[in-house]
């Protein structure tokens, strides 16, 4: 256990991209070498780099949602580790939020992900994340999450739960239908 505390407060001390932000590093995860579930998401928003919690803001409501979990139970470190593949808030650009700085990954995920030895679902959200933790990721969202079945039970792709994606969910409504009841189910199993 040692290891990983030392391995955490590596991470939440990191600065490598202090001149590449819009604010002040603060990185913002969740981990624990516990933790059954990992959800590998993009980059904290402005909301989240303020509050210092992923997904602290209307995407992680609707994360929340999907997941059928409620705020203790998701922030919960033991049980559900958060892995954007940029732990800073990468800055606003014309439609949303910039990509992750790719420093992040490039420095601590693989041993982070190492640390991880009970994760048995992964959701995968967004496509900086499908292109790092799915190695047939052709670049289309809509492609992997429609392909779903070939990565479950262990990895779940998911297009951003951002209120920006209402029209890609109004667009592919068997997603709703189809996938959410499973994540739920799935998501009661492992943490039961």
């Amino acid at each position: 256990m040692p290891q990983n505390k030392s391995l955490l407060s590596d991470v939440l001390a990191c600065s490598f991209c202090e001149d590449k932000l819009p604010l002040a590093p603060r990185p913002v995860l969740q981990f624990s070498h516990h933790a059954q579930i990992l959800i590998a998401g993009q980059a904290p928003g402005r909301k989240a780099h303020d509050k210092g919690i992923p997904f602290a803001d209307a995407s992680g409501d609707r994360l929340r949602q999907w997941m059928g979990l409620d705020e203790s139970q998701f922030y919960n470190a033991s049980r559900i580790a958060i892995l954007p593949m940029g732990f800073c808030f990468p800055g606003t650009g014309s439609s949303g939020d910039l990509p992750p700085r790719p420093e992040c990954a490039e420095t601590w995920h693989a041993s982070l992900l190492a640390a991880l030895h009970h994760v048995e679902l992964t959701l995968v959200i967004g496509r900086y994340a499908m292109a790092y933790h799915l190695p047939d990721f052709n670049g289309s969202v809509t492609d992997a999450v429609k392909n779903w079945q070939a990565y479950w039970p262990d990895y779940l792709p998911l297009p951003h739960p951002s209120p920006r994606n209402q029209r890609w969910l109004k667009q592919n409504p068997w997603f709703e239908r189809e996938v959410l009841p499973l994540l739920k189910q799935r998501v009661a199993e492992i943490l039961n």
